[in-house]
């Protein structure tokens, strides 16, 4: 890459290497710096700034000692590629300027040079520390994706290309491929139990189309209820639309029916299959109180979200809560980014007969936002049997990883309560001595482990106080393997420590 251009200041308010550390950290928080990137040489960018060579070395130094950069030996340096350097806009963090609370250590000692290693050129102790660097990251949105059968996705890839037609670029139905939508309509029958007309379903790009077109569909300014905590990009999206959202509290069977009765909400987003983040199965009761709720007037609607119903490791399948309903009352929605992999970008919803009315005309004017050829080949790769045998094998393998997780738990049980097990693709951990959610991250962080809180799936803050939920942590495990749960369970241990019980 060309030489960074960095203005230096000799005002004698900040040294010239904490002026350099500082303007790189900052591109590469913003993005600005790519991951994978080439910095200049030592050489090169002291030449081109007119600084000693070494003011160089230590800012490098301190970059690499961060995780910013590394370097690579007859190479040079290079930015990291881990995802938690960047900065985006409106996330809570806290800004540490470790060489700015560390000048005095820094400073150079009689007639000593500062080196890139941070000592003073006479053996002294090094100045610097290493910071938190994430070793082990407990996503509960992360996916293992190296078993994907990418030479059989390839092929049927290739033989719809060498068949296509002039129809197959043509714009096609504003619903999506006939074909696709018979294809997802028997899977959606043979495995969650729905009842549905192919008329009825709806493909598009991701969920967010079709959140989009559902609101055209119910129209503007709706009273809708939500699960606090809820999948918060979905909150988002409603806030977006204006809709008046309404947060109903939870307990362990999931929406109380009685405060969504009270909010005098017309539409509740619901996830009864496995709630996002609570890990909660709604129980067959709750499911029918919430359908008699939605019957007892005109215009309400349950919108159920069926994101990841494809991973449950223990007793029978759930039937969707669409499969209880007789009355029409229930809109259907899932993806294939969690069971298939994210880049699929294929979602749907199954709209009630009684709505196809509002959506042909506001909405049918709109194109189907996947393309013809990538539906074509989801619908081969369902259709053949891939998908299936595909799902069977990641079953597995979630089922061992989720099994050996809740067996590394033994040291958490007397002091923590294990929830969410069972289903999907991570765990919660909720203390019992009520230990607040950010020390737990950042001790966590201590070594090396990223965990994510779940007040960040709230609609309020504070909203957890007295709740089942408050003091809770999320674990995922979809992208870990066994080895790296053993891990990072055990750099968790020795965090926690403090609050474990001998």
């Amino acid at each position: 890459m060309s030489d960074l251009t960095i203005e230096l200041k000799d005002t004698g308010e900040k040294y010239l290497y904490q002026q350099i550390y500082e303007y790189i950290k900052e591109e590469i928080r913003k993005g600005k710096l790519f991951a994978g990137e080439k910095l200049p040489s030592t050489r090169s960018l002291a030449e081109y700034l007119q600084v000693a060579r070494s003011t160089v070395d230590f800012a490098y130094g301190q970059l690499v000692a961060e995780g910013y950069l590394e370097a690579r030996p007859c190479r040079g340096y290079f930015v990291s590629r881990a995802e938690e350097l960047f900065h985006f806009p409106g996330e809570d963090e806290e800004e540490t300027h470790i060489l700015g609370r560390r000048e005095e250590a820094a400073r150079p000692r009689g007639n000593g040079e500062i080196r890139g290693d941070g000592s003073d050129g006479k053996g002294g102790e090094k100045c610097r520390k290493e910071s938190h660097k994430v070793l082990y990251d407990f996503s509960p949105h992360a996916l293992s994706l190296k078993n994907f059968p990418f030479a059989t996705w390839k092929k049927i890839t290739r033989d719809i290309l060498v068949d296509a037609n002039s129809e197959m670029f043509a714009l096609g139905d504003a619903k999506g491929d006939a074909q696709l939508r018979e294809t997802i309509g028997k899977y959606l029958h043979s495995s969650r139990g729905v009842n549905c007309r192919p008329e009825q379903i709806i493909v598009g790009a991701g969920t967010d189309y079709l959140l989009m077109l559902l609101e055209k569909i119910l129209g503007r300014h709706v009273p809708l209820a939500m699960e606090e905590p809820t999948y918060k990009r979905a909150y988002r999206m409603f806030q977006s639309f204006a809709y008046d959202i309404r947060a109903i509290p939870m307990d362990f069977g999931g929406m109380i029916v009685e405060k969504l009765r009270e909010s005098g909400a017309r539409a509740a987003y619901v996830m009864p299959s496995h709630q996002y983040p609570t890990g909660i199965v709604m129980p067959i009761g709750r499911r029918m109180e919430l359908l008699k709720w939605a019957k007892e007037a005109g215009d309400r609607y349950l919108i159920e979200d069926d994101y990841d119903s494809e991973f449950r490791y223990k007793g029978k399948p759930v039937p969707a809560l669409q499969a209880s309903d007789g009355s029409g009352r229930v809109i259907y929605m899932g993806t294939f980014s969690k069971a298939i992999a994210p880049a699929i970008r294929v979602g749907y919803m199954v709209l009630p007969e009684r709505l196809l009315p509002a959506y042909q005309e506001n909405c049918g004017f709109y194109a189907c936002t996947v393309s013809r050829i990538d539906q074509r080949i989801l619908n081969e790769f369902i259709r053949n049997g891939h998908f299936e045998r595909y799902l069977n094998k990641m079953r597995k393998i979630y089922r061992g990883r989720h099994d050996f997780l809740l067996g590394q738990m033994a040291d958490f049980e007397k002091d923590f309560r294990i929830s969410g097990e069972n289903a999907g693709l991570h765990i919660l951990l909720t203390s019992k001595k009520r230990i607040p959610e950010k020390t737990l991250i950042e001790a966590a962080a201590g070594e090396g482990i990223k965990l994510y809180g779940i007040s960040k799936d709230c609609m309020g803050e504070g909203s957890l106080l007295g709740s089942p939920f408050e003091s809770t942590v999320l674990l995922g495990y979809g992208a870990l393997e066994e080895r790296e749960l053993a891990q990072g369970i055990e750099r968790l241990k020795r965090a926690w420590r403090p609050w474990l019980s001998e």
